[in-house]
């Protein structure tokens, strides 16, 4: 037993492959981000759901389908060591979010906007901007049957991408129509591919017969033109689901939202129908897609919950900071707006108290922390002050905190610019400084 611990101790443990540590000041990219959505969301009117990471492995085999890549091949499911309850980390957060509005009655009042933020779980071969572990933001509109609440959810994405001041995205629209014109397209689809059996790659010919709609999503170069030529859904689709597509397109055609038809575009999940929709990039090579949904008319019966119609997207948080930094984004980050140098320990109470003070006015201050007995020496803590990036270092030496006072030292507009303030009138120096931010 003592070799083991001795030899895990000599062992350095790292992070699961797939699975990354996001560290300042990569992390304020990513507080940034969440604060855009945030502010977005209030706008339309969308509340904040937070749902368990761990859901009920039943939960996604239902909702997504047996017969998808994420059921058969990348859950991390495992059992409950205490009573053997089958349990996934959650792949996608649609159906953790159906569960929870169906568990707590939501609906039981009218629709429901919704938005969340989080980290995902799929085993999948780790590349750029494609993780293990994955963040999404997604937004929801339960009980909504409308076609102009899938036009607002794109809209609402549309927004964000201007927000944010992405330019290489683009849409591309799709309408699944509804089962029963899936089905005519299904048995027309299975016909057509079994006449070109021998073009079908291995994949292909598994899903076949169990969900050949699959095929068109196949990224096989060799299979293109295949299933270019393929039985197009939309030719299968009745009067009402053309009305509803031709509704969504209208909205965003007033707004201006330009768009491509595609209708190879199935999106990965069974649960779709009608308007489905993509955002695209070619920045990021073969992970082009930054944000995906559609209506899901049919996921809340399907999960327990009484028949009612849901839309929604969710984007891939990773890919969208990763476009970020290929269009050369500037993410506004806060700078520090003073950095405190304490020459002597005697000083602390009185300076962590004018700190703690001018903190409460809103500024952004920084003290320097010394090692064991000392703060080190003036020299160090300037060097600090410096590459801290604040704006001002506050000096509390013995002279001024003997009048009562502390000095304001700029360190980047009129560097080397000081100034006397009175420690009994925080306020209106916390005031003065933040007017130079």
């Amino acid at each position: 037993m003592t070799e083991k611990i001795i030899a895990t101790r000599a062992n350095k443990l790292v992070a699961v492959k797939g699975m990354n540590d996001i560290l300042p000041p990569e992390s304020a990219r990513w507080e940034w981000l969440e604060e855009q959505v945030r502010k977005l969301m209030a706008r339309y009117a969308y509340g904040n759901i937070r749902t368990p990471i761990v859901e009920p492995t039943p939960l996604f085999v239902r909702s997504l389908g047996e017969v998808t890549d994420i059921v058969e091949k990348e859950m991390y499911s495992f059992e409950d060591r205490l009573n053997g309850e089958p349990l996934t980390l959650r792949p996608e957060n649609t159906a953790g979010v159906v569960r929870a509005v169906v568990e707590h009655s939501m609906l039981y009042e009218g629709g429901k906007r919704l938005y969340y933020m989080g980290p995902m779980f799929r085993h999948e071969r780790p590349q750029r901007g494609r993780y293990r572990q994955f963040h999404q933001i997604g937004a929801e509109a339960l009980g909504f049957s409308g076609a102009e609440v899938d036009a607002e959810l794109i809209l609402m994405a549309d927004a964000l991408w201007k927000l944010l001041g992405l330019n290489d995205v683009r849409l591309e629209l799709n309408s699944l129509g509804q089962p029963e014109e899936r089905k005519l397209h299904r048995a027309a689809l299975i016909a057509y591919f079994e006449q070109h059996v021998d073009q079908l790659d291995e994949d292909s010919r598994r899903r076949l017969h169990l969900n050949p709609l699959r095929i068109l999503d196949t990224k096989n170069p060799a299979m293109q033109g295949l299933v270019e030529a393929a039985p197009k859904l939309i030719d299968f689709q009745g009067e009402a689901s053309l009305k509803h597509f031709n509704r969504v397109r209208a909205i965003l055609d007033a707004n201006g939202v330009a768009y491509s038809l595609n209708p190879r575009l199935v999106r990965g999940m069974d649960y779709y129908n009608l308007t489905v929709f993509e955002f695209i990039t070619t920045r990021l090579g073969s992970q082009g897609t930054i944000c995906g949904g559609g209506r899901f008319d049919y996921l809340i019966e399907q999960i327990g919950g009484k028949p009612a119609p849901a839309v929604g997207w969710a984007l891939g948080v990773e890919r969208v900071l990763e476009l970020l930094k290929e269009q050369n984004s500037d993410v506004p980050t806060r700078p520090l707006d003073a950095y405190a140098v304490v020459p002597e320990l005697d000083a602390l109470p009185v300076a962590m108290k004018c700190l703690q003070a001018l903190r409460a006015e809103g500024l952004c201050v920084q003290m320097h922390a010394g090692t064991g007995e000392g703060m080190g020496s003036m020299k160090t803590q300037f060097k600090r002050a410096d590459a801290s990036g604040a704006r001002h270092a506050l000096i509390f030496g013995a002279d001024e905190l003997s009048q009562n006072l502390v000095t304001v030292k700029s360190l980047r507009d009129g560097v080397g610019t000081q100034t006397l303030y009175s420690l009994t009138q925080v306020a209106d120096w916390a005031a003065n400084l933040q007017s130079q931010a």
